[in-house]
């Protein structure tokens, strides 16, 4: 995600010397593409949404927070499938609507506006209680973003369909589609630890939980705060995979400290 935001930094930078000539040799345009320009197969990721400093900069760190808490959380290798689905999907789509309005529509059909949307589905399915600052005021947990962000979806989605404009009627159903498609292993997984629950072992896990919260008196305590769930019974925990060793953090450190190893 770093290397897409900072392609859109130096796409912005030059449009704003270009009076925004360059990102226009940039985007996903069949008709050129079938002329010869392959490159926009891949450039159109790197074209910025908007043309307003403010809000490119408040997007672009929007995407770099989430898409780097997503690969810290999957790996990147994980991440660039999940990604990369998304922008072969977008090109597929791009090339059958090219069709249907024309291979000499000279205009822009998809780009990665929604793709990076739908990113936020994936983060707020990770940390759904993790609470952010809304314009850097308003705290507020992710998972009501999300209701926005899907009613956001909803809403293109209906107002295309009102216009019969089938690019903003697919492409915002695509990123959705890509996101359940690929968390339908995450859903396979919390199915089955819910099964696993009833188990014999589960029930001795959750006896030997209960007696070391007796002798301590918490279960869980952040390695960098000493927060415990006896403190804050509401907080999560989670084990960093990356440090050596079983190292518990809050979700407030969880994605901010040095691995141990």
């Amino acid at each position: 995600m770093l290397y897409i935001v900072i392609g859109n930094v130096i796409v912005f930078v030059l449009d704003m010397f270009s009076r925004y000539s360059f990102s226009h040799m940039l985007t996903f345009v069949p008709y050129y593409i079938f002329h010869g320009q392959i490159w926009r197969l891949v450039t159109f990721i790197f074209v910025p949404e908007g043309s307003k400093l403010f809000f490119v900069a408040i997007s672009l760190y929007f995407y770099y927070f989430i898409g780097n808490a997503l690969e810290r959380e999957w790996g990147s290798a994980r991440f660039t499938v999940f990604y990369g689905i998304g922008v072969l999907v977008n090109i597929a789509v791009g090339l059958v609507l090219s069709f249907l309005y024309g291979l000499n529509y000279p205009w822009p059909v998809v780009s990665m506006y929604y793709i990076n949307m739908s990113l936020f589905f994936a983060f707020a399915a990770l940390y759904p209680d993790l609470q952010v600052l809304l314009f850097f005021i308003i705290p507020v947990k992710v998972k009501w973003l999300a209701w926005i962000d899907a009613a956001f979806f909803a809403w293109s989605i209906l107002s295309s369909l009102f216009h019969l404009n089938w690019v903003g009627v697919v492409l915002p159903v695509v990123a959705i589609l890509n996101f359940l498609l690929f968390f339908s292993s995450d859903a396979a997984r919390i199915f089955g630890r819910v099964r696993h629950r009833t188990s014999r072992q589960t029930i001795n896990f959750k006896k030997a939980t209960k007696e070391a919260k007796k002798d301590k008196g918490y279960l869980h305590k952040c390695a960098v705060c000493g927060i415990t769930d006896a403190d804050d019974p509401n907080m999560e925990f989670r084990y960093c995979s990356k440090c050596s060793g079983y190292y518990c953090y809050c979700m407030d450190h969880i994605n901010n400290h040095v691995h141990i190893q």
